[in-house]
């Protein structure tokens, strides 16, 4: 298996939402370190800086 890959929240998003229609909160914010494969989410270069887009069920764990 590949080893899981470290990186920090920049941005996130408000959230999914539930059958209902209402949002369900996310639990990781800017600022947390995040665990994730290292073939997850799609990979871009903004301003020259290689950023990668994930959806919160992508991450592995919340470092602490």
């Amino acid at each position: 298996k590949e080893k899981p890959q470290q990186g920090m929240v920049l941005a996130a998003g408000p959230g999914e939402r539930d059958q209902d229609g209402k949002r369900i909160a996310l639990d990781v914010k800017v600022g947390d370190k995040v665990l994730f494969a290292k073939y997850a989410g799609t990979e871009l270069k903004l301003d020259g800086k290689k950023l990668l887009i994930l959806r919160e069920t992508d991450l592995l764990g919340i470092i602490e």
